[in-house]
């Protein structure tokens, strides 16, 4: 039982370590695109802004469905349900 806690444990880390890494990959790799778009073509800036958002509130999303899945393995362990207490 505690080596399935422990491993459930260490799950929940590299999921949660790994969204946070590919998160910031993302939207660091956008804001670059973004201000090098912005930079050649300064009038649609705008435009790029909001599409800009949006990519951004999509990638965070993906990172905190990755986090609603740790703490679900965390809290309301599934591995453990058919095992005696």
């Amino acid at each position: 039982m505690e080596n399935i806690l422990g491993l459930v444990a260490l799950a929940c880390g590299i999921i949660v370590g790994l969204g946070a890494i590919g998160a910031s990959i993302g939207i660091a790799l956008m804001g670059g695109k973004f201000l090098e778009s912005s930079a050649r073509q300064p009038e649609l800036m705008n435009e790029l802004q909001t599409k800009m958002f949006i990519l951004a509130g999509l990638i965070d999303a993906a990172f905190l469905i990755g986090v609603a899945i740790a703490l679900l393995f965390a809290f309301a362990n599934p591995f453990t349900a058919g095992l005696a207490h």
